[in-house]
């Protein structure tokens, strides 16, 4: 096992691996209002070798009446498909997106958290990044030899919408954290929910609180100082975090990974689940 595969890789280090080696490098580009644009990318040029992995199709099952947009898969039909994207258990695996890693982490997480599987991280600055520094392409799709993985899914890392309705019912204890924006936080704008505000007691710390003015992740301190900050605010409860649908909010679980803090625990259903149901409260602010 390669320890450089640490949560987070930069282009540098790929370049330097990508020749040879067990790896696996993973396409997650996705267009929330435009389903085949990540596909249509991915076809046009990707980094050599990798296979691709659509949000809604591979990293999420079908929508249900009482489901957020993005709820889990069925272990066993997605364990299929990390065989068939070469992925085994003694693969190192990296995943990149279009460049702030706010759709690769979704991938991250479900393998290392989801299915226990270490050796996984994301490219920092993504395909950016990658062509910036002068990464090389290749299209159409990529042929690789099927891998054997096999785990067994912890369900302990998952927060349920119960578990946050008990919370906010009993008016303590509840430390959830969402990283949408503050502005779909406070309840100002909502361009995709059927409704607007966030979960009773909840907190924000938008994503974009890990990145520099690059895209590119700070430092491992500064993010550290960031969450030290933050936490000292909230309740001493282990946290959880959300966003609009359990995908940008594995966002925060890597920040916080990368600060040398214990994993959050992820509420995968987020904003979109919790809505479901027209009976949970939901809390809107004015901006100051």
């Amino acid at each position: 096992m390669m320890t450089r595969f640490a949560d987070l890789i930069d282009v540098a280090d790929l370049k330097l691996i990508q020749p040879s080696g067990n790896y696996r490098v993973i396409d997650t580009r996705f267009d929330l209002f435009d389903s085949q644009k990540g596909p249509a990318a991915y076809l046009t040029g990707h980094i050599p070798g990798a296979s691709f992995a659509h949000m809604n199709d591979d990293l999420a099952s079908e929508i249900s009446p009482t489901s957020g947009r993005h709820p889990l898969p069925d272990a066993g039909e997605f364990m299929e498909k990390l065989r068939t994207w070469g992925v085994s258990n003694d693969s190192n695996v990296v995943v990149y997106d279009y460049g702030n890693g706010a759709l690769a982490v979704r991938l991250w997480w479900m393998l290392k958290f989801w299915l226990g599987h270490e050796q996984v991280a994301v490219l920092n600055g993504g395909i950016a990044a990658w062509t910036a520094q002068g990464g090389s392409m290749e299209s159409g799709r990529a042929e690789v030899d099927k891998g054997d993985f096999s785990a067994t899914p912890d369900a302990s890392v998952v927060a349920t919408t119960d578990e946050i309705a008990r919370d906010v019912e009993a008016g303590e204890g509840l430390h959830l954290i969402d990283a949408r924006d503050a502005a779909r936080f406070r309840g100002e704008v909502e361009p995709i929910d059927s409704v607007a505000g966030h979960v009773p007691g909840a907190r924000n710390l938008p994503l974009g609180v890990n990145l520099d003015g690059d895209g590119l992740w700070r430092s491992p301190e500064a993010l550290r100082k960031s969450w030290l900050e933050f936490l000292a605010e909230g309740p001493e409860n282990p946290p959880v975090v959300m966003c609009g649908s359990g995908v940008t909010a594995c966002h925060l679980v890597l920040s916080a990974r990368l600060a040398g803090l214990p994993a959050p625990r992820l509420y995968v259903g987020s904003w979109s689940e919790w809505i479901r149901d027209e009976n949970r409260p939901v809390e809107v602010e004015k901006s100051d």
